[in-house]
């Protein structure tokens, strides 16, 4: 069972400023009354006495510290910008696997916590975007890939790994090979809209039937990873729950946010290894 971080993060912020509501509606009148009744009745208070007549329940104590921490991180995590771990190879070679990602929340339009429903409308994703969204089949689970498809838009991607969108062939330049898990990889310079980056391919390996094509519905998008031949992408997901017309689709209300930089590199935090800043950089 996935764990609801956001729904906890709510629950934890309502029930904290609760308790500090109550306490500030009630219990802190009731102390001040106690701790002026009891001056009253002495000539010189006891330091003791004023310390124990002002303390503050467990609960409500707790509750007061907590708040406006929480309340600050629910902020800075839904409105603003959430931290993300890169936990697969899908888009090598932008991302790797331990990179420590930055989402911009805001990019895409401001959108209520644990809801999703969008109340401000800032922006869409563009073409070439590396974007933050749950998976269709499971929305408790974030998967990071590259905006390839808009709405609207026709893509194919054939048998020679060549990506098509409106019937027009996406430009990319071979820049070298490399090796890879099954032999060798090419390395591309490709060019999405406005955004230029590289791609990985696996020479001699393909997944895809030759001769698909999908149309992007209104509201949808299509997503692939950098590192074509092995990323669980659009091109592949298949959900019988979802209308045939919308499998591989991810909808706006699934959006989290945009990619924009990488504050840290750590692969394996488990050993006894070094986080790396060397990989510091906007994503492109």
């Amino acid at each position: 069972m996935s764990l609801n971080f956001p729904l906890l993060l709510v629950i934890a912020v309502a029930v904290s400023g609760l308790l500090a509501l109550i306490d500030l509606l009630f219990f802190a009148s009731r102390r001040r009354a106690a701790v002026a009744a009891y001056s009253s009745q002495v000539a010189v208070p006891d330091p003791g006495v004023l310390e124990q007549l002002n303390r503050e329940p467990v609960l409500i104590e707790y509750g007061k510290s907590f708040f406006p921490v929480l309340a600050i991180v629910l902020v800075l995590r839904s409105f603003l910008v959430e931290p993300f771990q890169i936990p697969s190879g899908s888009m090598k070679p932008t991302l790797e696997v331990g990179d420590f990602i930055l989402v911009n929340k805001f990019a895409y339009g401001i959108r209520l916590p644990v809801l999703d429903s969008k109340i401000i409308d800032v922006g869409d994703p563009q073409r070439g975007d590396v974007m933050v969204f749950r998976y269709p089949s499971d929305p408790n689970v974030n998967y990071i890939k590259r905006v390839v498809g808009l709405p609207g838009d026709r893509i194919r991607y054939s048998s020679s790994k060549k990506l098509y969108i409106n019937g027009r062939l996406v430009a990319e330049t071979l820049l070298g090979r490399e090796p890879g898990s099954l032999g060798s990889v090419e390395l591309y310079r490709e060019k999405l809209g406005q955004v230029e980056h590289m791609i990985r391919k696996e020479v001699g390996r393909y997944r895809m039937e030759p001769g698909r094509e999908w149309l992007v519905p209104a509201g949808h998008y299509f997503m692939m990873g950098d590192n074509r031949d092995n990323s669980n992408d659009s091109r592949y997901w298949n959900d019988p729950a979802i209308p045939r017309s919308l499998l591989g689709m991810v909808p706006d209300q699934n959006i989290v946010g945009k990619a924009f930089a990488i504050w840290m590199t750590w692969p394996d935090p488990k050993l006894k290894n070094l986080p790396s800043f060397s990989r510091n950089r906007v994503i492109h």
